[in-house]
């Protein structure tokens, strides 16, 4: 979850709902369900029973605790990374339908086959999983931090500034490509040239007798 919040990404660490990524226009309805529900808990202008705020409250927190890690996920993500892919093997069929690469610890009764980017490791150990998860996460930061070299390059070159897949940065990523970059005490001004007034002399050449 830390690791997943550092970079801004959604993640599910209750049970895998069947569809949630190829029926996603579902469960995004479903998503923006429960903000409905969190905006109407929070105004006191409600005209409801008891028994009727009692069943939208075991609604929302159904909602919430299967979609709180994926409530900001618009669209289908671009891979995913798994831990176990035995115990998630839901969530590895869907995106090998969908064509979505994953990425994935491969143990000792895992398939090989099921995983595009494999890494062998303990998907039981807890250190294993967050050291390998922060590998992953340390990943994304320098390919967010190159990302936004790039788009700097192309704003300089006064070239349209294009990102991978033609998406601009969200602000999350805008502040890791930001902390990410060295600082420099140095401050760069720039001070105004003065043009120099001289007044030229002007040599007229004596007039030649006889002429």
């Amino acid at each position: 979850m830390q690791q997943a919040a550092r970079v801004g990404m959604p993640t599910v660490t209750e049970r895998w709902l069947g569809g949630m990524l190829t029926n996603f226009p579902t469960v995004y309805k479903r998503i923006q369900r429960l903000k409905e529900l969190e905006a109407l808990e929070n105004t006191n202008d409600l005209l409801l029973t008891k028994k009727e705020l009692l069943m939208l409250r075991r609604e929302r927190e159904k909602l919430f605790k299967n979609l709180d890690g994926i409530r900001h996920m618009t669209k289908l993500p671009s891979a995913i990374w798994v831990v176990d892919t035995k115990k998630e093997h839901l969530a590895v069929a869907e995106a090998k339908k969908l064509g979505i690469p994953v990425i994935a610890i491969l143990d000792t009764n895992c398939d090989p086959d099921e995983v595009d980017y494999k890494i062998p490791g303990n998907d039981d150990a807890i250190r294993s999983i967050g050291l390998l998860t922060r590998v992953i996460t340390d990943a994304i930061v320098a390919g967010l931090a190159a990302r936004s070299a790039v788009v700097k390059e192309e704003t300089k070159s006064d070239a349209p500034a294009e990102v991978a897949a033609g998406e601009p940065m969200a602000d999350w990523e805008k502040e890791i490509a930001a902390s990410s970059e060295p600082t420099s005490n140095v401050a760069s001004s720039e001070v105004p040239a003065q043009e120099a007034t001289a007044d030229a002399v002007v040599e007229t050449p004596a007039p030649v007798e006889g002429e």
